[in-house]
């Protein structure tokens, strides 16, 4: 009497079907969180600050113009509006003769109050440095060798003045720069230096695809052609 077998070749192969099931969620789960993971953060980001916005600006509104004074509800980013409009205005009328002798007159008040003077003029060089239209801070990246035989991205800030530069050596052979050195992945954090021009190497990529360089640790890489670290090794040598 022959006692059928069955052969292990032909049994059902249940586990491997789980297995891709588990990992086909796992590809749908990653591609979902890739869509929705930056629009969520940029959502939340920008109803932080229009609502921090709005905390700022809504008290010194008169209830009476306020929209939820009528409505039974809030209008989230009334306040910003009405910041952007007012900011708008105060430009325009410090462009004019009337604006720029109120300023100046607000001005020399300040400019007479001990404390007060010191940070309003280092608040106000800060803002005109880094929102003018024609200057350069800021308008360039690059890169420098820090620490040793390791490279660093830099922001390209201003030159130094004449007061500080005549007290750096070597400032008649050669100018000097001042450049500002990211952490990542929080950029608003970092170091400054003062360096000779020769050891900074200009990279051509803008201060945007640099500073997601420096957030993301290297993981988004600019488009734009830049010196490889050869040759700005190269360059420094000589």
């Amino acid at each position: 009497m022959v006692r059928e077998t069955t052969s292990p070749a032909i049994m059902p192969a249940g586990p491997p079907q789980r297995t891709s099931r588990l990992g086909g969620l796992h590809h749908y789960f990653l591609t979902g969180l890739v869509v929705a993971g930056p629009v969520a953060i940029t959502v939340y980001l920008t109803w932080t600050f229009v609502k921090w916005v709005d905390g700022w600006v809504t008290p010194f509104i008169p209830a009476r113009y306020l929209p939820e004074t009528y409505l039974p509800f809030q209008i989230p980013g009334f306040g910003l509006v009405v910041a952007f409009v007012g900011l708008t205005l105060v430009g325009f009328f410090t462009a004019n003769l009337v604006g720029r002798t109120l300023v100046r007159f607000g001005e020399n008040l300040l400019d007479r109050t001990p404390v007060v003077r010191g940070i309003y003029k280092a608040l106000k060089q800060v803002f005109s440095t880094i929102f003018s239209q024609s200057g350069t801070s800021f308008r360039k990246a690059g890169l420098v060798e820090f620490p040793a035989g390791a490279w660093s991205i830099v922001f390209i800030s201003s030159e130094p003045s004449p007061v500080i530069e005549e007290r750096l050596p070597g400032s008649d052979r050669e100018g000097w720069v001042s450049v500002f050195m990211p952490c990542a992945p929080n950029p608003t954090t970092g170091f400054f230096f003062l360096l000779p021009k020769s050891k900074v190497i200009e990279l051509s990529i803008s201060i945007e695809e640099a500073t997601k360089l420096v957030i993301s640790a290297g993981l988004i890489q600019p488009e734009s052609a830049k010196p490889t670290i050869k040759e700005a090794s190269e360059r420094v040598a000589v």
